[in-house]
């Protein structure tokens, strides 16, 4: 039986700083266990996917870890409900709040989550928004924690656009005991209340780095991980930011300056020959696709947790 989880019943996660360590590593054991089919979590309960922005791995992982669970998920595609059509954030939250147990939310700003978090009583997990991405960062956590067998004391250097997926590392790291390094060029770093919050998250577990020098960032690091370097509603800037990201790229090159043993990350899609090599992506190193893998798991686990499932 796994415990540590049982506060998270009816919470929201809208932000990896709503956990506490513990109950991150509550969770990674528990997608462990699911992993290894050691257990098997039910609540047979609904699942709504409110997604303005594409997905591939984030909404087939939620269905399928819903599926599994014996719950059951609506796709509530905005083209396809009254949000597309300019109805308030409020009114569709208190209407979808007496339906689903639960909800999972993919869009832009991070108040809009916020807004449905305020106008509802049933747990809303973030899916992405432009600030932050913490359900990604739970599977990457779980691929470390499978690769080297322990997270803390490791060193993680993400190299590239400090966007969302480098916010929640930062936060993530931190709690969990992971010295975070953030390469990136001088103008794309990322926000400064994150890294703030982030050393502050880190106490005297682990430290942060920010900089512009990717060989700083990667000598000695245990796993190097990277993104695209235009997000999604960016990419009309992708041509331009080549030249700039180039020294950020994670190749053999750069690879060579980390630990031996080390892993490469990559939270996909990938844009082979920018941000990252297509050797590197294939290569022995790299446990990109355990980690994409992984995102089912941890958000079983997390959905098991949320909802208060039976766990046997």
């Amino acid at each position: 039986m796994v415990t540590g989880i049982e506060t998270l019943k009816g919470r929201n996660l809208l932000s990896l700083a709503d956990l506490d360590p513990s109950e991150i590593l509550s969770l990674l054991e528990l997608a462990t266990q699911i992993k290894a089919g050691k257990v098997k979590p039910r609540c047979p309960q609904v699942l709504g996917l409110l997604f303005t922005k594409a997905s591939t791995r984030t909404r087939v992982s939620f269905s399928v870890g819903m599926y599994r669970l014996g719950g059951q998920v609506i796709d509530l595609r905005p083209d396809a409900t009254q949000v597309g059509r300019g109805e308030p954030l409020e009114d569709t939250a208190r209407v979808l709040d007496r339906y689903l147990d639960v909800l999972a939310i993919r869009t832009y700003e991070q108040q809009d989550l916020v807004t449905f978090a305020q106008h509802t009583a049933i747990p809303v997990i973030n899916a992405l928004t432009d600030s932050e991405h913490p359900c990604q960062i739970l599977a990457d956590l779980l691929t470390l924690q499978e690769t080297f067998g322990r997270l803390s004391g490791l060193t993680l250097t993400y190299l590239g656009d400090g966007n969302n997926v480098a916010h929640s590392l930062l936060l993530g790291c931190a709690l969990v005991g992971i010295n975070v390094r953030v390469a990136t060029p001088p103008d794309y770093r990322p926000l400064p209340e994150f890294v703030e919050q982030a050393k502050t998250l880190a106490k005297d577990r682990s430290s942060v780095l920010i900089t512009a020098d990717p060989l700083e960032a990667v000598a000695g690091a245990h796993a190097l991980y990277t993104d695209v370097w235009a997000s999604m509603g960016q990419e009309d800037l992708a041509s331009n930011r080549i030249p700039i990201f180039q020294p950020y790229q994670v190749n053999q090159s750069l690879l060579a300056k980390a630990e031996a043993e080390a892993i490469v990350l990559h939270c996909l899609p990938a844009h082979r020959g920018e941000e990252i090599t297509t050797d590197v992506l294939e290569g022995s190193q790299s446990r990109v696709w355990d980690q994409a893998e992984n995102r089912l798991h941890t958000q079983q686990a997390l959905l098991a947790s949320l909802l208060g499932a039976q766990i046997n």
